[in-house]
């Protein structure tokens, strides 16, 4: 096991605040962080989000407001904070591709791999989608010419100078990096879609614009009329943060989280520019599907956007949470319907856990009796519950969680705790009933750190106290 831990997820754009779709991410990345900091200790892993300020989008974004693009970056960025800390979000950086570290470490990224004569000068002909703030070719656009992800937006078609990057070169390397898992792309259908892609064969990448189409971006070190592309611009906020605190080595395992639509840079692009500087590769990049809302995309023409803060207030931040955890896109697409948030509520959370955690408390309490809280009670996620975690497939570490509150469950409904009168029968089925509910306190902070925390306050001294239910039911 690697010593240390590096967890990323993508940074979003700013050219308007991030809805309920981008939430999934940010949750599955903070519960994996937490998960490795109770493995391995706080010192041992670095958590990593923000935003991504460069670029065409924001540009125009901050005209059509009529305000600087500074302003409007720095606008839209701190909202994003506001949502992804409405999410209960234990980042340790939130960094912006504007901060003065990142452009300066950007520019020398750029220009080690120019002196490394992996970056050279030439013409551009051809598409961009502006939306993805990507070149396309006429393959990735469909019938109409427009790309998939962005069909109400004009490609454009360009005809400048600009910087490349010999993408090509990287091409059996990156072929051996993926089939061999050293790089290891999750779930296994996203590792398939990689390969079939360098298949296909890659071109040689343009890595810069020229100033007088985009003059919003990192001037290039070697061109003062070219400012960096901003997907390479972008992709080096990792190394930006992980180099600077120790985190970009040997010793450390770096995960990427990434939806869909962005796989092919984190996976392709991103180790190929890593590999020309002679820097460390990632170790895991993980890929997941987009969240749907009502069985339509989350998009503003539709008029359907909820943002995380929305959700959190109507339902509560570890409802959302678990929600997106046990229901969301772990690989593929899903969708979010408030009917069903509602039942998993009432039914998991209130019937489920709040139950459980309520029928103990006040049972203890009752008792008179006292619980000590043992000194070699295990604080680490337990191994066996967590197995699928490896995986990532925190949905499955969460049914094996639920699982253990059945037995809980079936112990208090086969035990009839309240017709016990024998005072010692009494305290030893109490005794391992609360254990239990202490144990699931421990063992869902990773995804519901609000509730362990609460479960705590109640369980972790000798005299269990009642309190408050921890999910009111709603109608």
């Amino acid at each position: 096991m690697n010593n240390k831990v590096f967890i990323t997820t993508a940074i979003d754009y700013t050219n308007d605040v991030i809805h309920a779709g981008h939430a999934y991410e940010k949750i599955l990345a903070d519960s994996i962080a937490r998960y490795y900091r109770a493995l391995l200790g706080k010192d041992k892993v670095l958590f990593t989000t923000g935003t991504d300020e460069h670029g065409t989008t924001s540009e125009k974004a901050a005209k059509e407001k009529g305000v600087d693009p500074l302003t409007h970056v720095t606008n839209i960025s701190q909202a994003n904070k506001k949502e992804i800390d409405s999410l209960n979000i234990s980042y340790d950086r939130f960094i912006r591709t504007t901060d003065k570290d990142h452009e300066k470490i950007a520019a020398e990224f750029f220009a080690a791999s120019f002196a490394n004569d992996d970056i050279y000068k030439a013409k551009y002909e051809g598409f961009y989608c502006e939306g993805c703030e990507s070149h396309k070719t006429l393959s990735e656009l469909n019938e109409a010419g427009q790309c998939p992800n962005h069909p109400t937006r004009e490609i454009q078609k360009l005809d400048e100078d600009n910087f490349f990057f010999k993408w090509s070169k990287y091409e059996d390397f990156l072929k051996e990096l993926i089939t061999t898992n050293k790089l290891l792309i999750l779930p296994e259908g996203k590792r398939s879609e990689m390969l079939a892609f360098l298949d296909s064969g890659l071109n040689d990448i343009t890595v810069s614009r020229p100033k007088y189409k985009v003059s919003w971006g990192i001037t290039t070190p070697n061109d003062p009329d070219q400012v960096i592309y901003v997907w390479f611009d972008a992709l080096i906020n990792y190394y930006t943060e992980g180099s600077q605190k120790g985190f970009w080595n040997d010793e450390t395992r770096i995960i990427h989280f990434v939806g869909k639509d962005i796989a092919r840079w984190h996976t392709l692009l991103w180790p190929a520019m890593l590999k020309s500087v002679g820097c460390k590769l990632p170790d895991v990049v993980y890929v997941h599907g987009f969240l749907n809302l009502e069985g339509q995309k989350i998009s503003k023409s539709l008029g359907n956007v909820i943002r995380p803060s929305e959700l959190v207030k109507e339902y509560g931040v570890d409802t959302t949470r678990y929600y997106l955890l046990k229901y969301g896109p772990m690989g593929e697409d899903a969708d979010l319907y408030r009917e069903h948030l509602k039942e998993v509520y009432n039914g998991e959370l209130a019937n489920g856990l709040g139950n459980s955690v309520s029928r103990v408390a006040k049972m203890a309490e009752r008792s008179g009796l006292e619980f000590p809280v043992a000194k070699s009670q295990k604080t680490k996620p337990d191994p066996e519950l967590f197995e699928p975690i490896k995986d990532f497939r925190v949905d499955l570490v969460l049914q094996n969680i639920w699982k253990k509150l059945a037995e809980l469950d079936k112990h208090i409904n086969d035990n009839e705790p309240w017709s016990i009168t024998d005072k010692k029968k009494l305290e030893k089925v109490l005794s391992f009933e609360v254990s239990q509910v202490r144990e699931v306190g421990r063992q869902i902070e990773p995804f519901l750190p609000e509730t362990a925390e609460k479960i705590r306050e109640q369980f972790e001294q000798p005299a269990v106290k009642a309190g408050e239910a921890l999910f009111p039911r709603i109608k």
